[in-house]
């Protein structure tokens, strides 16, 4: 994602993290590459990407571009917030069919 393109973001960015001297790694992912993405809508395109804070494994912010995306941005707000660690997040089984498969792919993509 370029750093012009305006889209909805929960928690913070890659340049306002990294700003602030925070130990940042990023994940994108392809929403379309998703059973549940192209199901709701064929030829859909939009891309996700994580902010984790590296030494807590955290995730500090999410950024999702795309249709139909804000159930993603209530979920990103709740695991920011609550400061959840990737390795309880990996638990949380996104449901299938649908665009939140995307939170799989993006950890897989981080290596989880």
């Amino acid at each position: 994602m370029s750093a012009t393109t305006a889209a909805p973001v929960a928690g913070s960015t890659e340049s306002r993290a990294r700003a602030a001297g925070l130990p940042v790694r990023t994940v994108e992912s392809d929403i379309g590459a998703v059973v549940g993405a192209r199901l709701q809508s064929p030829g859909y395109t939009g891309r996700a990407k994580l902010v984790v804070d590296e030494d807590r494994r955290v995730l500090l912010g999410a950024t999702f571009v795309g249709p139909a995306i804000v159930d993603l941005l209530h979920g990103a707000t709740i695991t920011v917030t609550a400061e959840v660690p990737l390795d309880r997040l990996w638990h949380a089984v996104p449901t299938f069919p649908t665009t939140s498969e995307i939170w799989l792919n993006l950890l897989v993509d981080y290596g989880m």
